[in-house]
């Protein structure tokens, strides 16, 4: 059985922290692949600063193309809208019947509101949870720190973001060194964030 980790964000754009990290799980945990999980643009909140799906997706295909254990997941994008994660958990399990093992790769920071999300206690009794050190505000709930199924990767810390490529994008700065060079010449050609 392959074990997935799946590393779910808009990626508007996906940049070399996203590879850093994606990588190191793939390198450093039990994880066989990642899949990057293009979340689609909500129906309820149209973000002008968002680019559509299918340009956000060709960029994460761009980027992980010489990866083979790197893979662009579009499986969102055909689910009901608002979606929550334990929708797509469970709908990849019925695609899949049981050939992989799914698992969520998130940041330090998203562990600590983990208790918010719906479902969570039935995300934590199905699914393992590998978790990115991050900078962050605020603490961990107790209960998740020695759990059997979150497993702290100590991966590189990763301060990039994609809005600081954007916003220093559009006003003119080099950010070229943050991207994939894939993902520098897609966006350069179709002129985004400009």
């Amino acid at each position: 059985m392959k074990h997935i980790g799946l590393y779910f964000g808009t990626f508007n754009p996906i940049h070399v922290g996203h590879m850093v990290i994606a990588n190191h799980m793939v390198e450093f945990s039990n994880l066989d692949e990642v899949w990057f999980v293009v979340t689609p643009q909500s129906p309820f909140k149209v973000k002008k600063t968002l680019l559509d799906n299918h340009h956000r997706y060709q960029m994460v295909f761009e980027a992980t193309k010489d990866y083979a254990q790197l893979k662009p997941s579009k499986i969102e994008f055909d689910l009901p809208q608002p979606n929550y994660t334990i929708n797509t958990l469970v709908h990849l399990d019925e695609m899949y019947n049981k050939d992989y093992q799914f698992n969520l790769i998130m940041g330090e920071d998203n562990l600590k509101s983990f208790h918010k999300w719906k479902n969570y206690e039935t995300i934590l009794e199905n699914y393992h949870l590998y978790v990115y050190p991050r900078i962050s505000k605020g603490t961990t709930e107790r209960k998740f720190l020695n759990h059997p199924k979150v497993h702290q990767v100590h991966a590189p810390i990763m301060e990039i973001s994609s809005t600081f490529i954007r916003n220093n994008h559009k006003n003119g700065k080099n950010i070229k060194p943050l991207l994939p060079s894939e993902v520098w010449s897609y966006m350069d050609e179709m002129n985004f964030y400009r």
